[in-house]
């Protein structure tokens, strides 16, 4: 069964090794003032830098800059933009990078001219955006987080210790984003780990909510199925290119608004491990990898019959002489084998999660979920499981 949805999502893209060729036909539709926003040197170290301000000049852009975006980007580093765009009327932004580049722009766009507490309104009390706001264009460097190509943004505040996220309408989405595979291959190992992570967790947190036979569990199947195939490839050869490119294409499917039509959704391995990475600055996908399978150990039973569909179509488990709870934790004991054959954590202990940070990490936990409502308790001994891990 579908439900009633809204698709709607504005955002061209422009895929394949010779993608960053159309950036100068996007940047002449926008005004002469441009910020430029990415991370840390990379983009100098690789020669990216250096290709892209030939093409802004072309263009005749003035070019203001936001350097050291970082991962888990800050509120300060937003307020930072803000003030960028302010001053110097700025018409345009493009971000390279990942996610965290571009979920930084995201807010910096709402927030230039929003009157009253950005960090309030618009992440806490998650209002409309009612200002003005600037357009955007991403040139992706790291595949994972699938903001290439919705309104997502997620900022924390160091301050408060609260890592939040919200979904800004189609109005902020990227007007394009230029995704080359090739330009992935420099990101260092770890980081194109935590991106196949998240991936499947934004492919998991989707799929486990609501047991209805529709399109959008088939296309989740597949993709699963597709990044998990792939990231072997890559974790074998980095400079694979048929597996990088099935791996950020598989990313910006997963967040694009597509696969979540008709579904409730979940988002809880999300909200704790945005808790835990306010407290311990640790990588998205690493954290969310560290806390998936306690949590889904934790609510299998309410959507039993979604996780023997799981474990039969994503890991192909014989479900003979086996009953439905069976056939469920043995899925859920593949996906465990699978984080472990990838590289990641499996205990948030080894993120830098300290035993007397967890209830706090708890108690700031954003509560709900798909199949069951946790309360804070219930989130302490999803954390206290994989901190306690062991083989």
């Amino acid at each position: 069964m579908l439900y009633d949805f809204i698709y709607d999502n504005p955002t061209k893209i422009y895929f394949g090794k010779n993608s960053l060729d159309n950036l100068y036909g996007e940047l002449i539709k926008y005004g002469k003032n441009v910020l430029l926003a990415y991370g840390g040197g990379s983009i100098k170290r690789y020669g990216l830098y250096d290709k892209i301000k030939d093409i802004l000049n072309k263009a005749n852009k003035n070019v203001f800059e936001l350097s050291n975006i970082l991962p888990n980007p800050s509120y300060s580093k937003l307020l930072e933009g803000v003030e960028i765009v302010r001053k110097n009327n700025i018409d345009f932004i493009l971000a390279v990078g990942g996610g965290s580049v571009i979920d930084c722009v995201k807010g910096i766009s709402a927030g230039s001219y929003h009157k009253g507490d950005i960090w309030q309104d618009l992440y806490i009390n998650q209002k409309p955006v009612t200002s003005k706001v600037i357009p955007i264009g991403t040139i992706l460097t790291m595949a994972g987080t699938g903001s290439e190509a919705n309104g997502g943004s997620v900022i924390t505040n160091d301050d408060v210790h609260i890592k939040k996220g919200r979904v800004y309408p189609s109005l902020l989405y990227p007007k394009f984003s230029i995704l080359n595979p090739e330009l992935t291959y420099t990101v260092p190992t770890l980081q194109v780990i935590s991106g196949i992570f998240d991936t499947i967790s934004h492919l998991l947190e989707q799929y486990f909510s609501g047991d209805d036979d529709n399109t959008s569990d088939y296309l989740i199947e597949a993709l699963l199925r597709s990044e998990i195939h792939s990231s072997y490839l890559a974790l074998k050869d980095m400079k694979d290119y048929i597996a990088r490119s099935n791996l950020m294409w598989n990313a910006t499917l997963a967040l694009n608004t597509l696969v979540g039509c008709a579904k409730s959704q979940d988002w809880q391995v999300h909200s704790i491990e945005h808790q835990l990475s306010a407290y311990t600055n640790c990588s998205h996908g690493l954290g969310l990898a560290a806390v998936s399978i306690p949590y889904y150990k934790h609510i299998y039973k309410y959507g039993l019959d979604k996780f023997v569909k799981f474990a039969i179509n994503v890991f192909n488990i014989n479900p003979s002489n086996k009953d439905k709870q069976e056939i469920a934790l043995e899925g859920i004991s593949k996906l465990k084998d699978y984080i472990k054959d990838i590289g990641c954590p499996l205990s948030i202990k080894e993120l830098g999660a300290k035993e007397e940070q967890l209830q706090a990490i708890a108690d700031s936990t954003d509560l709900g979920g798909g199949y069951k409502d946790l309360t804070s308790q219930e989130v302490l001994m999803i954390l206290e499981e994989s901190y306690n891990y062991t083989e």
